[in-house]
């Protein structure tokens, strides 16, 4: 399907304006796939056409559309999974030892997409039930995403998406299969976890402050001011022992002062000590 420079260039300007995330070069090849149901709906025959109607500033709903099928929400159960071990292994059980007392672990998964990443970590911590008993394990997701944070909130999915990642005996315990190949989270497993409608350049969720912010695959679409924004706010957010991880392809290096690399755990980052961060923000 042909489509001109100037439709990619606005609507590349739109997706940037309303979410911060850029429409890259490698990126704007699916453009057509992701517009194409929306382009049947509502009769457009060319995707400039459809960018005419957008440009024209009176149709909310049509953007909203746009913005929702640009963004990117691949995601799977326990997705590469040795980042979860590392972080079980390593920072959880560190804070393990430290909130011994108040017995409770905050955690936000910024940019959660349709709630897998979040549901991993309840299974994780629900699987291992002697050892979490009596404690309060708080997990919030979020996404700029309506539907997507809908779906998360639903806890239902495709035969395919709740097999890709996800072992099998976990997916007997804490999925029911409804027919028409779709399985839904237990309720169990849907009350561990709550789901918020935020983009993670705005403050951040109740209860404000986490021992572990997940922000995997998301910055990486992000322009370099709003990159910084975004670990700004992840700062703000982390407390001062606490954990940050990025996806495979981010890093701290070079983007924010506000992290560092943490010795322990290879791809985990931990928040600047105060005095440092603060000079080097100042």
């Amino acid at each position: 399907m042909e489509i001109s420079d100037s439709a990619r260039r606005i609507l590349a300007g739109v997706l940037e304006a309303r979410t911060g995330q850029q429409l890259t070069m490698n990126r704007r090849w699916r453009i057509d796939t992701a517009l194409a149901a929306i382009m049947r709906e509502r009769g457009f025959d060319t995707v400039d056409q459809l960018v005419s109607r957008l440009v024209g500033g009176r149709d909310s709903a049509l953007s909203d559309q746009v913005i929702e099928a640009l963004l990117n929400n691949e995601t799977y159960f326990f997705r590469d999974r040795l980042p979860f071990d590392l972080l079980l292994a390593g920072p959880v059980k560190r804070l393990e030892q430290a909130r011994a007392r108040e017995r409770r672990l905050s955690i936000w998964c910024a940019g959660c997409s349709t709630g897998q990443e979040a549901y991993s970590l309840a299974m994780s911590f629900a699987d291992d039930s002697a050892r979490w008993r009596g404690w309060t394990i708080d997990i919030v997701g979020t996404d700029l995403s309506r539907s997507a944070i809908e779906r998360a909130r639903s806890g239902t999915y495709s035969q395919f998406e709740v097999q890709r990642g996800l072992p099998v005996m976990q997916m007997i315990r804490w999925f029911e299969e409804l027919g028409g190949g779709d399985w839904r989270a237990s309720p169990q497993l849907r009350g561990a976890v709550r789901f918020e409608l935020k983009n993670i350049t705005e403050p951040p969720p109740h209860p404000g402050k986490f021992d572990i912010i997940l922000c995997r695959n998301v910055l990486l679409y992000f322009a370099p001011n709003m990159r910084r924004l975004a670990f700004n706010r992840l700062a703000e957010a982390v407390v001062p022992d606490g954990t940050l991880m990025l996806g495979a392809g981010e890093t701290v290096i070079g983007q924010t002062d506000r992290f560092v690399s943490d010795p322990d755990c290879r791809g985990l980052y931990l928040p600047a000590p105060a005095k440092v961060a603060q000079a080097r923000v100042a």
